[in-house]
């Protein structure tokens, strides 16, 4: 069983925010769907969800056209805030569940053991507007998985939150794995990703221009970094003359000396030590995934396009779309 996005294509008049975009998720994974703003992923998550219509191609769920799956299928969590401001929390969690057609009993016993796992059970009366960012992005996170979704579609879900409510979101996104959901989200934030997904996606322009598992595409990368600490000066300028380096990468500690395929970490050793330097730290690493969505893209995952794709027209609300 898995989710299949198969050569979609999607044009908003002379734009082309997808170009035969096609890859695959299974089931139970948490996966990574990867691109500067404008790439096509929030386009891409909202043909799942029907409230766009690609121009070709089709997206499957467990062999069957998204078109005719129903709505109970997904979660979604929008970039945008989808609360309704004036209106207090439980009472609109409960609204969302009913959308899903969720008896108002259990919707409401089931909001308030996820408001108490993310501590804002205090907050159930009040009304969105009175809560935080982070904590209005919470509670839209509840309204998304509510109704327990097959699959879970999330653009940019870690906005707003502070390292203690990342670390909550990113234990549900483990405890839903484990239940069998289908994650899917986008993020900025490679180091996110990288501890929390198996699988990615990383797209540019309406395509995919690298994609699979993690550890894979580090080993096909063929780069590899050597991060080297050294006692007195952490990153003399003569690394740069060591043989087998290609560039080096200085911070306050030390330096990672990116190397180049036919580089031998023993002989840069020896030559370190033939340059009477201590060595309190030398470690060969894969690149992290951030390097990599810089090889293949060309920029940073936070870089924006010259022109955004990624907007569309839509509505859509923590717990469903208008």
């Amino acid at each position: 069983m898995s989710l299949e996005i198969d050569h979609v294509t999607k044009r908003f008049g002379t734009t082309t925010a997808l170009d035969r975009l096609t890859f695959e998720v299974g089931r139970g994974e948490v996966f990574g769907f990867l691109g500067a703003n404008g790439a096509g992923k929030t386009t891409t998550m909202r043909i799942c969800l029907g409230i766009i219509r690609p121009d070709s191609g089709e997206i499957r769920w467990a062999g069957q056209a998204a078109a005719v799956l129903p709505r109970r299928t997904w979660g979604y969590l929008p970039e945008e805030r989808g609360l309704y401001p004036r209106m207090g929390v439980l009472d609109q969690l409960v609204y969302f569940g009913s959308l899903y057609g969720e008896p108002p009993d259990r919707a409401r016993r089931e909001a308030r053991a996820w408001l108490t796992r993310f501590r804002i059970l205090d907050y159930a009366d009040r009304r969105a507007e009175e809560l935080s960012k982070g904590n209005q992005q919470k509670v839209q996170f509840i309204a998304a998985v509510l109704h327990e979704p097959e699959v879970l579609l999330m653009d940019e879900p870690f906005t707003g939150l502070d390292p203690v409510n990342l670390v909550l979101l990113r234990d549900a996104f483990t405890e839903l794995r484990d239940r069998g959901r289908t994650l899917i989200f986008s993020t900025h934030q490679m180091e996110a990703a990288e501890a929390l997904c198996e699988s990615v996606a990383i797209v540019d322009l309406g395509r995919v221009v690298a994609g699979g598992r993690v550890r894979d595409l580090k080993r096909a990368s063929g780069r590899r970094t050597l991060r080297v600490v050294l006692g007195g000066d952490p990153a003399p300028h003569w690394l740069e003359s060591l043989p087998g380096v290609a560039t080096v990468a200085r911070d306050a500690i030390g330096a990672d000396l990116d190397l180049l395929s036919t580089a031998d970490p023993d002989a840069i050793l020896a030559a370190i030590l033939g340059h009477g330097a201590s060595v309190t730290r030398f470690d060969l690493a894969e690149p992290s995934l951030e390097a990599l969505f810089i090889e293949h893209v060309g920029r940073a995952p936070d870089d924006e396009l010259a022109v955004s794709t990624d907007r569309g027209t839509a509505s859509v609300t923590a717990g469903g779309f208008a």
